[in-house]
């Protein structure tokens, strides 16, 4: 007798279903209920939890990102200048400007530049474009200093102008080659200005060099060379008083006001508070730090919402219950209260105007915030900035969780460590769900086909019997 296995029927209702043969039983239905009875209590487990650590981990990422960008926008401001309690303006930048530095006080400073300070340039005489030289020595002074020009047999002019070029580049001079009609010149520029630093050359060695000699003291002759234009001091004066100066550049005439030269004629140059780019920076930081507020605030909020029939219901965000994130915010708040030392009698955010809402964001009082600025410009950049300043005590207390292997780090691989183990016994659940998938159904068919079996003797016995029972009656 051949082994019967489960097949499929049809209901009344047109659904297919799965039935024994011999028992008329939904084996599939069995099987499925029978399997989820011992199995789904650890699916939900795993299902919940593994939507649970995704969120997670998709809340600790944007917790990491609202942190780098407000950490980005610290690192920006934390710089002396951004926070200048002084800055300086000119009446006519085309003749002068200025900036401050450390030392600097407000004031007013009348400038008149007679003359700017020059640098050297000379030209040697003309010569053939195409000619030779022998071999010898080009010595280039300049004030105290010398540098001797090896020239080869046979160098044309441009290689003694890449020699040249070659050995005295970073010294500031530079050499090159003007040609017209009548022939060619070398012409050796300085970018150092101020009297005493003309360029003179002498040449020894073979006769040829003679015409690369160049008396810096003498004005320019195509037979002869000298100088196109000489070294020379800035003239000027300063509230009246007259100065010279070797630069253009002047860093020593007033304390903490560094002036630039850039044309004759009379200028003023203004040294005061620099209000709106205080103002417009502390702005910037209250900005980005209400910005992370507002982001750590989505990420950890808790909402009741009532419903229709009157019940209410709570939904907290994946951060709401994280330790780490209330460590981190605590972090935060303690540094705006923070009290920070050196910086005169300016020692928090509060003397500034600035205090934190119930909300746990910042707000400005302007108008105090003005004041302030009056009262404690000089003071504002050692307040806000350098490694001990208050940007720097925050982006430190921010970096301990987004530094690389920091505390967000750590949360991720914890993360990530939970969602493996839950992939892993996914895997074996399912694998346990197959194998008792497999073995129900082996023992309902087995049973099925017994039953089969039971039943196909049970009719071959009843027909056996009934022929019996006809050929009985038939005899009688």
């Amino acid at each position: 007798m051949s082994s019967v296995t489960s097949t499929a029927s049809s209901s009344s209702s047109g659904k297919i279903i799965s039935t024994g043969l011999g028992t008329g039983l939904d084996i599939d239905s069995i099987v499925s209920s029978l399997v989820s009875a011992q199995t789904s209590a650890k699916q939900t487990q795993i299902t919940n939890l593994k939507t649970s650590e995704t969120t997670q981990l998709s809340a600790v990422g944007q917790l990491k990102s609202a942190l780098s960008t407000f950490q980005l926008a610290v690192a920006t401001l934390n710089n002396a200048d951004s926070f200048a309690g002084l800055a300086a303006s000119s009446s006519d930048d085309t003749r002068a400007t200025a900036t401050i530095s450390s030392g600097a006080t407000a004031g007013t400073y009348s400038l008149d530049v007679t003359s700017l300070a020059s640098s050297s340039k000379v030209a040697t005489q003309y010569v053939d474009s195409s000619a030779s030289f022998g071999s010898g020595s080009l010595v280039l002074s300049q004030g105290s200093k010398s540098y001797t020009i090896s020239v080869k047999d046979g160098a044309s002019l441009s290689d003694i102008r890449n020699s040249i070029n070659s050995q005295t580049g970073s010294t500031g001079i530079s050499a090159n080659i003007v040609t017209d009609d009548t022939g060619s010149r070398l012409v050796l520029s300085s970018s150092t200005t101020g009297a005493g630093t003309d360029i003179s050359v002498t040449a020894s060695g073979d006769s040829s060099l003679s015409s690369l000699a160049i008396d810096g003291s003498a004005a320019y002759s195509s037979s002869t060379g000298g100088y196109l234009s000489k070294s020379a001091d800035a003239s000027f004066t300063l509230d009246g008083l007259s100065m010279t100066s070797a630069s253009n550049t002047l860093s020593n005439a007033v304390s903490g006001v560094n002036f630039t030269l850039t044309d004759t004629g009379a200028s003023t140059i203004t040294v005061g508070t620099n209000s709106d780019t205080l103002k417009t920076n502390i702005q910037t930081f209250v900005d980005a730090y209400n910005t992370l507020m507002s982001s750590v605030s989505d990420l950890t909020s808790i909402s009741t919402t009532t419903n229709e029939d009157g019940t209410t219901s709570t939904t907290a965000a994946a951060l709401s219950s994280d330790a780490m994130t209330r460590s981190l915010l605590n972090n935060l708040q303690d540094q705006l209260v923070k009290s920070f030392s050196g910086n005169g009698s300016l020692s928090s955010l509060a003397q500034l105007g600035i205090t934190s809402t119930t909300s746990g964001t910042l707000e400005v009082d302007s108008s105090k915030l003005g004041n302030a600025i009056e009262t404690y410009g000089s003071s504002l950049a050692g307040f806000f900035t350098g490694k001990s300043g208050f940007l720097g005590s925050v982006y430190n207390a921010v970096d301990t969780y987004t530094k690389t292997d920091g505390l967000l780090d750590q949360q991720t691989d914890s993360i990530n460590s939970t969602l493996d183990s839950l992939t892993t016994q996914q895997s074996a659940l399912n694998t346990r769900i197959s194998k008792l998938t497999t073995t129900l159904y082996a023992k309902y068919n087995a049973m099925d086909t017994l039953v089969a079996q039971l039943n196909s003797t049970s009719s071959s016995v009843l027909t056996t019997l009934n022929v019996l029972n006809k050929n009985s009656s038939s005899s009688s």
